[in-house]
């Protein structure tokens, strides 16, 4: 059986250093179930679920602060669906 949460780690784009990036997190909202792992699990409070849905009636998670994303990934290993992508 293929492990999908594989893809939770962070991922570094182009060749900067790392302290130079701001953190991104991509949410891929037609799989999110709107559980909310992803949000309690943000020591900076950056994620909430949103008043958006997806195609499957879902309100989905979204990060409402990236100013405070510190890029640790918390989100992305808690998410049970492989929604979250964090990029430095």
């Amino acid at each position: 059986m293929v492990d999908f949460r594989q893809r939770a780690y962070v991922k570094y784009s182009d060749d900067r250093e790392k302290d130079d990036v701001m953190p991104r997190v991509d949410f891929f909202d037609e799989r999110c179930k709107g559980c909310g792992l992803c949000v309690e699990t943000c020591p900076k409070d950056c994620l909430v679920i949103s008043k958006r849905f997806n195609r499957q009636g879902y309100a989905v998670a979204e990060c409402e602060a990236p100013e405070r994303c510190t890029g640790c990934a918390l989100c992305a290993e808690m998410c049970p669906d492989v929604v979250i992508e964090v990029w430095k």
